[in-house]
């Protein structure tokens, strides 16, 4: 998954090392194992989970819950939704998918949604058959069938009408390379086949992973034949969770009403307590943080999903700390040079020494050892059988070292090497990362040259192969607790005129990493994860085509009468489901 926004001159972690401390029944949480659990996130299941939700202890209805964030929100379509913020925000209020997550004891189960279990494989995992529920109803009261979640997972292939989609069906659904979508293709996937209430979709290669892609909007219902023009379903994706769209100003705000068709008697995992969400975007993090901390007025019902800056840590520990929702995430920062463009190994490995952690983390008001921390490997901590490796032994991870890198361009005959990158000249933030950055190139012998672009424009410019930028900065948090959610889509070679970027940054490309790649796919389950943590440092000491800048982890803060808001670790995001005013 994508971060809530694109990270441009990435904005990373804080001005002192701090250590958190325990937590509160109100929400907070310990995060004292915050990067040691994060990407194991998700790995419970429980496929016997049924409807309704458990009622949460003093929960009342009512009142509006106001939410503020930077990160305003890209394309809501349920298609394209592959943010961590647009995921998260759909598919716990408003959407519905094969399969979903709830928060139980701290962590997040996943559990059946519209199906009504977490699916029945075939023995080689490539075939997968959901029994999809009956009496689960859209906003109009027209009731959801197996069809409209089959024309959904069609439209789940159109990589040119959803550029910024997850693409594991183009990977890994059969003649998911050559079915184009109902929109730039046409018809329909002959991967899905439908008896009864019973949706079976066949695979190409094995795919034991299917029941958590199932958690993802793009595996949800879209009304056949009803909505034509997908720019304008975005604006309005129809809703069959508890709540639907109000009114939606796209990057700026959308207010969410209850959804008067959602019966929790066929929802094992979601509740309907709070009347309304009014989210407002693009708000200043310096307000952000005085509204979370002030606690009055409307601020006792607000909550954000930004990180506490660094600056107000301290105060947000003595003062709010019931208010402070600590964890993990499942997310990992990382600077990818392009790979056409700086084709020489030593010139990568010089920016891993130049590049400036600490002074880059303290201007983007991170805070080490909450919000950050330095990183090794490509995967985060928790992935099951990680094992930590350093791609530049001697190098201590997290710190600086000009000398090495000037070496190392020296030796390799590449002195005063440029680097492009792009930074947004309207966000404050990405300003002072900007030069921070600039500052510890220089100092290591490059010649960097920072790229102007807006917050509006950063997204399209940073996935635009062609833009004149030699280096990405990047995040990407776990789709699921194994490799295979970074890998393919981060180091697999990719159709540039066909399939754009996607979500190799590096624009990475080697015969022999995609056909380890597809080796490991269809290797044994049970010895996958070593494959793909061993492919982890493989990629980087053959090729170091990115470095790591960093894990994630979460510090967000609410109002003193927001309840139940814990941290999601799946997205990094608050547990929305249950949320309640009181």
């Amino acid at each position: 998954m994508r971060l809530k926004k694109p990270i441009i001159a990435v904005s990373t972690v804080g001005l002192m090392a701090l250590a958190a401390c325990g937590g509160s029944d109100s929400g907070s949480t310990s995060s004292d194992n915050t990067f040691a659990t994060g990407g194991n996130a998700g790995s419970g299941q429980d496929a016997n989970r049924q409807p309704p939700a458990p009622e949460v202890d003093g929960a009342q209805k009512g009142g509006t819950v106001t939410v503020n964030s930077v990160a305003g929100l890209n394309s809501m379509d349920p298609s394209e939704a592959y943010y961590i913020n647009t995921g998260s925000i759909l598919t716990s209020l408003v959407t519905r998918s094969l399969t979903q997550y709830v928060y139980e004891d701290g962590q997040m189960i996943l559990i059946p949604d519209l199906a009504t279990d977490l699916g029945t494989p075939n023995d080689d995992f490539t075939e997968w058959t959901f029994t999809i529920r009956k009496g689960v109803k859209y906003e109009n009261g027209q009731e959801i069938t197996p069809q409209d979640i089959a024309f959904g997972i069609d439209r789940s292939f159109d990589r040119t009408t959803f550029p910024e989609g997850a693409a594991y069906s183009n990977d890994y659904f059969l003649n998911g390379d050559k079915y184009e979508g109902p929109y730039t293709g046409s018809g329909s996937c002959d991967c899905v086949t439908i008896k009864g209430q019973d949706l079976t979709i066949k695979m190409s290669k094995p795919f034991p992973d299917m029941p958590y892609w199932g958690a993802f909007p793009a595996m949800g219902p879209i009304p056949s034949g009803k909505e034509s023009d997908p720019a304008k379903y975005a604006l309005h994706p129809w809703a069959s969770g508890p709540y639907m769209f109000d009114q939606y100003t796209p990057e700026k705000s959308l207010t969410l009403v209850k959804n008067p068709n959602w019966d929790p008697n066929t929802d094992p995992g979601r509740h309907q307590y709070v009347d309304e969400y009014d989210m407002s975007f693009d708000v200043p993090s310096a307000k952000v943080d005085q509204i979370s901390l002030n606690d009055s007025g409307d601020g006792q019902t607000t909550l954000t999903y930004d990180n506490i800056q660094a600056s107000n840590f301290i105060t947000a520990k003595q003062d709010a700390s019931d208010r402070l929702v600590l964890g993990s995430s499942p997310c990992s920062f990382y600077w990818a040079p392009d790979y056409r463009k700086i084709t020489d190994i030593e010139v990568r490995q010089a920016l891993a020494y130049a590049y400036p952690y600490q002074e880059a983390w303290a201007a983007g008001g991170e805070i080490v050892g909450v919000t950050r921390q330095p990183g090794t490997n490509m995967m985060p901590p928790g992935i099951p059988e990680r094992t930590e490796y350093n791609p530049l032994p001697g190098h201590e991870p997290g710190t600086t070292d000009a000398d090495k890198s000037k070496q190392l361009l020296q030796d390799s005959g590449n002195t005063n090497y440029q680097i492009q990158f792009l930074y947004s000249q309207d966000d404050p933030i990405s300003v002072d990362v900007k030069d921070a950055i600039v500052k510890g190139l220089k100092a290591g012998g490059f010649d960097p040259q920072p790229y102007a672009t807006t917050v509006a424009d950063s997204s399209t410019l940073r996935a635009d192969p062609n833009t004149k930028i030699n280096v990405r900065s990047a995040g990407w948090c776990s789709d699921w607790p194994t490799g295979g959610s970074w890998f393919p889509p981060l180091f697999q070679s990719t159709n540039l005129k066909a399939e754009g970027l996607g979500s190799n940054y590096a624009v990475f490309s080697e015969k022999a990493v995609d056909d380890q790649i597809a080796k490991i796919q269809s290797s044994p389950l049970d010895e996958q994860n070593a494959l793909w943590n061993q492919m982890d440092k493989d990629i980087a000491e053959t090729y170091f085509p990115t470095f790591s800048t960093g894990y994630d982890g979460v510090a967000m803060m609410h109002g003193s009468k927001i309840h139940g808001m814990y941290d999601d670790n799946v997205y990094a995001m608050p547990t929305w489901k249950d949320i309640w005013i009181g």
